[in-house]
This record gives structure tokens, sequence and C-alpha cells, in this order.
């Protein structure tokens, strides 16, 4: 019993001895410490976590923190201790699992909550002031979701030699959270902080300064009311650019989906209705591309969408020739017929892909790239929606390009200007419109790649795209492809203002109205043709 004491003592002194330079890893020996706390008291405990947390070595949080958690055990018959994680055992400082001894009989470490708060000022301080900018900034995000006075001279220390511009202004935040929360402070620290809590709190700024006005003096509360109010008007203009992004990206989806109605309707005259089940055939094309992929090449799925955009084009291009060919070239100069026959053809379209594929959703794994958001300018930007943006924007150059670069644009064009004049020069009318027809159901395949990481695919997915298809081409001109594009953006920045005080489906209503209202002043939409037939 005395060896074991005396074994102890010396275990302990080693520990305490050293205290006087406790910044200096050299100076303690992590092990010993870590075996003294087998047998030591609450008190000798206090001064071990002490001794452990000021060496900054990060071997120690392991152990700290299995201490405060209960998991830290001692086997009373070797001395040695352990971390237990169920049935097994752990090497404190390696985290190797280890194999005791059939005599083992362990017994947790004791500690009370008193030393619990030891423990977490201790691992705070250890985080605080690592090597790691990115551990110390986690660190003063939890001091400023967890504010404590006790905290403020850590904090004190910590931010006069901190480097790090980020971390900096989280460390003063959170002190500045805490001086303001403390009523034990003086009136002018507690109004110095006010500043601080409303540029570096973030979005929980208003939060925090409306519970420290609950409470506060008179003079204190006018100062954190102006500084709400402030940002109030802030997050008011943040909104309002949050929400012209939000349009901006429905824009870019209608306008995928829209800019192949709009070369059909404008070179062929032809109303379409079943331009959605194009969008929704290129979006299973997608699907079963992926499907493939995931079955056989794992290693490509990341690529799949990219894989799957020519696919799509070429299936729902040569549906759209086929279309063209089979159907509508008996129909033209007769529209009503055209839109019953395009309508009877969407509901066969439907149905034949409900009875292949059943009628419940079917789902596309986003690839990596295109998982995730960010932070821009305070703007709340989705990867997905950021992606399919700059899709829609390249579809709608290359497709500039090809028309005003290729002889098939420039026939494409004649046609639409004047098809009989085209017709007596020589051009192929009849080529024209199936190429013409083929592109514009290529391009809402193309419409179906994008939409399937951001809507579901089902077989009614085309249908929520046809109405508002229709708005845009009318609204931007018909055949216009610039006249889209602003038509497409310009509707979709109207809807996501409208949406918060309409509603979805009121909002949906209103433009409608407000497109009705527009075209009785403008039949012709923002950007009209001009060509002699267009004119007569």
């Amino acid at each position: 019993m005395l060896t074991h004491f005396l074994r102890l003592a010396l275990l302990t002194l080693s520990l305490l001895l050293p205290m006087q330079t406790v910044h200096s890893q050299d100076t303690v020996d992590i092990p010993a410490g870590i075996a003294a706390m087998g047998e030591a008291s609450l008190r000798e405990l206090g001064d071990i976590v002490t001794s452990l947390a000021g060496t900054g070595d990060p071997a120690v949080v392991p152990v700290l923190t299995a201490l405060g958690d209960g998991n830290l055990y001692v086997d009373e018959t070797s001395g040695t201790v352990v971390i237990q994680r169920g049935s097994t055992h752990l090497d404190p400082l390696t985290g190797e699992e280890i194999t005791l001894g059939a005599d083992a009989d362990l017994s947790r470490i004791r500690v009370n909550n008193g030393l619990r708060r030891d423990i977490d000022a201790a691992l705070a301080g250890m985080t605080l002031m690592s090597d790691n900018p990115g551990t110390r900034l986690t660190a003063a995000n939890g001091f400023l979701a967890n504010p404590d006075p006790a905290n403020i001279p850590l904090l004190d220390e910590a931010i006069a030699v901190e480097t790090d511009a980020n971390v900096l202004k989280a460390m003063q935040a959170a002190r500045a959270v805490t001086v303001l929360g403390d009523a034990e402070q003086s009136l002018e620290d507690r109004q110095a902080a006010v500043p601080v809590v409303a540029s570096g709190a973030g979005r929980n700024a208003i939060t925090i300064l409306n519970a420290a006005r609950a409470d506060a003096p008179e003079e204190l509360a006018a100062s954190i009311a102006a500084a709400i109010s402030g940002l109030e008007q802030e997050r008011a203009v943040w909104g309002a650019l949050q929400n012209v992004w939000f349009g901006v990206s429905l824009g870019s989806v209608l306008l995928l989906a829209a800019i192949g109605l709009a070369i059909t309707f404008g070179v062929m005259g032809v109303i379409n209705m079943a331009h959605g089940e194009m969008v929704m055939l290129g979006a299973y094309t997608t699907f079963i591309v992926q499907l493939v992929i995931r079955q056989n090449f794992p290693g490509l799925l990341d690529y799949s969408l990219l894989i799957a955009l020519p696919c799509a084009f070429l299936v729902t291009g040569a549906i759209g020739v086929g279309i063209e060919r089979g159907i509508i070239r008996w129909l033209y100069g007769r529209p009503l017929e055209t839109l019953l026959a395009t309508w009877g053809l969407s509901l066969i379209l439907q149905q034949t892909v409900r009875s292949i594929f059943g009628p419940t959703n079917q789902m596309v794994i986003a690839p990596t790239w295109m998982s995730g958001s960010t932070e821009f300018l305070g703007l709340s930007i989705t990867y997905n929606r950021f992606w399919i943006v700059i899709f829609a924007l390249v579809v709608f150059a290359l497709l500039l390009l090809i028309l005003n670069r290729t002889p098939l644009g420039l026939q494409m064009r004649a046609v639409t200007q004047n098809r009989r004049m085209a017709s007596a020069m020589g051009i192929r009318t009849p080529f024209v419109d199936a190429m013409t027809f083929g592109l514009g159901s290529g391009i809402a395949g193309l419409a179906g790649v994008a939409l399937t990481q951001i809507d579901n695919i089902s077989p009614n997915l085309g249908q929520n795209y046809i109405i508002d298809s229709f708005m845009v081409v009318v609204f931007g001109g018909v055949g216009n492809l610039w006249g889209t594009l602003v038509g497409a953006l310009s509707l979709g920045i109207a809807n996501k203002f409208l949406e918060p005080y309409a509603g979805a489906v009121l909002g949906k209503i209103l433009i409608l109205v407000l497109i009705i209202l527009f075209i009785q002043r403008r039949p012709r939409g923002l950007f009209a043709l001009k060509g002699r037939a267009v004119e007569q």
C-alpha cells in the first residue's frame, strides 16, 4: 500500500512541478499524467487536467474528452487507464485498441460538475490556441453560440495573438456577445459591444440583440434598437438580391424549356403541345444513362450528366424529326388540328412512359460537383442552380451561333421571315422544317437533363413547364431568341418577387394577367421579328 501511495505521489509531483511553465510541452510527462488519473482525487484530477491542457498537445484532447464524457476507466488490477467505447478498449494516447487481461477490474474515473467545467474550459482553451486556423475558428464559433463571462479573459488572450482575419473577427464577435449579455460589465463596454455584435454575429445578430435589449438599460436599449434597425434594412436589400438570384435561376430553367419551343413556334408556326413531353423524355434518358453507368461503370457516375447530354439531345431530336415527318407536315396551315394532334400525342407519350417506368418518381443522383451550396457576398447559392444557369447560357450562345453562322441557321431565318420567298429561292422548306423541329426537340431534351437536378422525374414532368414556356415565348416575341432570354429572366424574377406576397399559385395567375394586358398593347411581344410574312 505504501509503495502504491509513493508511486501516486511521485506521478502527481511530476505534473505539478512543471506548471510554472505550463505552455511548454517538453516539461510535462503526458503518459505519466494520464497514468496518474487512475488513482487521483478530484482536486488532483483538476491539476492534472490543467497541466495536460497546458501542453497544447492535440493527443490529450481525446483523453480529456473521454474524462468529461465519463468514458475514461482505470484497471484496478494493473493501473492501466483506458478509453472505453462499448466493449472496446482504446489506448488514451494512440487510440489503438488494446486487450486487457482476464482478471481486469475496470472502474470509471469519477468526475463532478466542477471538474467537467474545468475540462470544457481546458478543451476550449486548447482549441482556441490551436495551430490550425480552422480549429480556432470552430472554437470561436462555439464561444459565440454559448457565451460565458468566465471565458472573457481567455478570449482576450487569444485575440491579442490572433493573426487570421476571419478567426479574429469571430473571436471579437464572441467576446462582444458575451460582454453584451453580462450585466456585470460597464455600460460603456456593453455599448461598445453592440456594433461588433451587429457586424460579426452573422445571421443570429438580430436574435442576439433582441435578447439583450429585453433587460438592457434605457440608453443601451436605444443603441441596440438602432443597430437592429440598420441590420433589418441591410437584410431587406440582401433579401431583394437573393430574390433576384432565385429569379435568375428560375428564369434559366424557363429559358431551357422555352427556347426549343421558340424555334419551332417561330419558324413553323406550330403550336406544339407535346413540347413538354420532349423535356420529360430528356429527363428519362438521363435516368437510363445513369442507371447503365451505375450498374456497369460506377467510376463514371460523376460524369453521368455530361454523358447524358448528347444522348438526350439525339434521342429527343430524332423523336422530334419523326413527329414532324409523321404528323406535323400533314397539318401545316391548320393550327387547331395541329394543337389537338400534338395534345393527343403528349397524352400518348405520357402513358407510354408511365407503362414502361411506372407512375412513381424516378431519381437521378446529383454528381459531387453539383451538390452543396456556398455563400457569395451574402447570397446563398446552390451549386445545382448555379450550373443550370451556366448551362442555359451556354445552350443559348450555341444556338445563336447555329442560327447566325451556319447554312442551316441562314435557311431557318429565311423561312421564318418569308417561307414562300425562301422556297422560291431554292431552299428545301420541308427539310428545314424537319431539322428545325428536331433541333427544338433536342434542346427540350437538354432541358430535361438539367431539370433532373431540381425536379422530380415523372411522366407529368413536362406538363409543369409547357404553359410557362408558351408565356415566355409570347412575352418575348415569337421566334426571337433574345426575346426568349429576356422574357424567361423577367418572368422568373417577377415570380420570385410576387411569391412572398401573393403565394406561388396566385403569383402565377397575376403574371398571366399581366402578360395578357401586355399583349393587348404589343401583340408581337417584346422583340417582334421583321419580315414581309410577319408584317402581313
